[in-house]
């Protein structure tokens, strides 16, 4: 039975699409009288919902050091009817192993490129050198091995990565090229949440894809999809459409993921059930916030609980009302783990303030004359556009002032929110985050303090619109740390 609560489908724009941006391995949709369906999400969940490995290192016995070996590779996959999609995957062939880590642990992430063409691999959210980012400057040519060697300063928290490459990071990440990555460490473990990965903690990377009628992927992007950042009809969860999991009848631990290239979605279960947020992108909140429903733009990632204890034998439809699909469905089935109560502290949050900030920067997000823009300028990988201090507090004021939604996301810190358009963030944005949304003619003021580490020409961090077909046509800049 097709239980989506309502289905906003439309083949529009299919027929304007063209060739420009195509990654080779995905196939050509909309052309040579091949049509494009309007979604291949049929609400009947019959596909068991798929939770990527995970993938916890190995100890070096002389330098004590955590080793983890990449291979970036050219894969094919079955999603749905009769074709097979050339894919990207990592060590597999398509999206990524769950890497996990400790705080306090010193890694080593060995990547050996085979998807043919030049890449990088960035750990978003992670705080590392600048020259171990997987920047456009940290190039991995195909047929080579990148080594990425950081030590884990932050808290437990929710991070992901992906390619990162000038031009092409739009066309590899929609191929497959996507993981998870978990940072754990002693507080959050103390607290009596739900944490045993795939049975009541699990990873979901939302994405959407078009399909050509015989379900095989689409990537090619019109100017007007660039401008507007391409939107795929079918939705997937962990590269599974319409999948159904089993939870046990307890509380259950989801990290969203908005992987998409530029979709916005609005999460909620069906019927506006509570829920509870303990997560922003870079760690706890404070405290649990009761909600019903939350809006992620691209990058962003949140950890919410559910509590499943009175639904056994139920079933519960996790949806976007943006789009008014239902993404995946969980069975509440018995529970046979020991139960778990979400505590009403999670963790002390330490806010900056306004008036420790040395200054207030602008960072305005334009659109015109075909382009895109920050500060009115567009990304020159051989300019620095912005300097920071190492421990300066400073104001970033982010205005977005086009018609359209962006969002913004800086590499090697993370920030705080001050204000929305004037007022006090909403309290589920109040936590410690490194990407925000800015829908259209909107603005946020950010406070941020780079504490980490220098980041110099040679090897700068990035900021950008997470929107990515906007920040391979140029909405990014490149700042250094001194």
């Amino acid at each position: 039975m097709d239980r989506r609560f309502f289905l906003k489908a439309s083949a529009a724009g299919a027929a304007g699409l063209t060739a420009s941006s195509l990654l080779s391995g995905c196939g050509m949709g909309g052309m040579g009288g091949v049509d494009l369906q309007p979604s291949l999400n049929s609400g009947l969940f019959s596909r068991p919902f798929f939770t990527p490995p995970e993938l916890l290192g190995t100890v070096n016995a002389v330098t004590g050091r955590k080793v983890f070996d990449l291979t970036m590779q050219a894969g094919s996959q079955q999603f749905t009817g009769n074709g097979v999609t050339n894919t990207l995957g990592i060590n597999g062939n398509y999206l990524a192993p769950t890497l996990r880590m400790v705080q306090g642990d010193s890694v080593d992430l060995n990547v050996t490129n085979q998807i043919g063409q030049t890449t990088t691999l960035h750990w978003h959210g992670m705080r590392v050198p600048s020259d171990m980012d997987g920047s456009p400057h940290q190039e991995i040519l195909n047929n080579t091995t990148w080594n990425a060697a950081y030590s884990v300063i932050q808290k437990a928290s929710t991070n992901w990565y992906h390619p990162h490459p000038h031009g092409t990071t739009a066309s590899q990440v929609y191929a497959g090229l996507a993981g998870m990555l978990i940072v754990d460490d002693a507080e959050t473990a103390a607290l009596d949440l739900p944490k045993t990965y795939g049975t009541d903690d699990f990873p979901v990377i939302v994405q959407d894809r078009d399909m050509n009628a015989d379900g095989t992927f689409v990537y090619s992007a019109s100017h007007q999809e660039i401008m507007q950042g391409k939107k795929g009809l079918t939705m997937m969860v962990n590269g599974v459409i319409d999948p159904v999991l089993d939870v046990p009848a307890k509380e259950v631990r989801f990290r969203l993921l908005n992987g998409s290239n530029s979709r916005i979605y609005t999460f909620q279960w069906d019927g506006g059930r509570v829920f509870k947020q303990i997560a922003t992108e870079q760690g706890l909140l404070a405290s649990p916030v009761n909600l019903t429903s939350i809006t992620m733009s691209p990058g962003e990632r949140a950890e919410i609980v559910v509590d499943f204890s009175a639904l056994q034998g139920q079933g519960v439809l996790f949806q976007d009302v943006s789009s008014g699909t239902s993404l995946f469905k969980a069975n509440v089935v018995v529970n046979t783990i020991p139960a778990t109560i979400t505590p009403t502290t999670l963790t002390t949050i330490v806010p900056l303030t306004r008036t420790q900030a040395v200054r207030s920067r602008p960072f305005i997000l334009s659109m015109g004359q075909g382009n895109v823009y920050i500060n009115n300028k567009q990304m020159d990988l051989n300019r620095i556009d912005e300097s920071f201090a190492l421990n300066d507090i400073e104001i970033l004021d982010i205005q977005n002032t086009s018609n359209m939604d962006h969002n913004f996301h800086i590499h090697g810190a993370f920030f705080q929110l001050l204000t929305r358009n004037g007022a006090a963030p909403s309290i589920f944005e109040a936590g410690l985050k490194d990407t925000v949304y800015l829908p259209a003619n909107s603005r946020v003021e950010a406070i941020i303090k780079f504490t980490n580490y220098a980041a110099n020409a040679a090897a700068p961090f990035m900021y950008h619109c997470h929107i990515l077909e906007h920040e391979d046509a140029g909405m990014m800049g490149q700042l250094t740390v001194v």
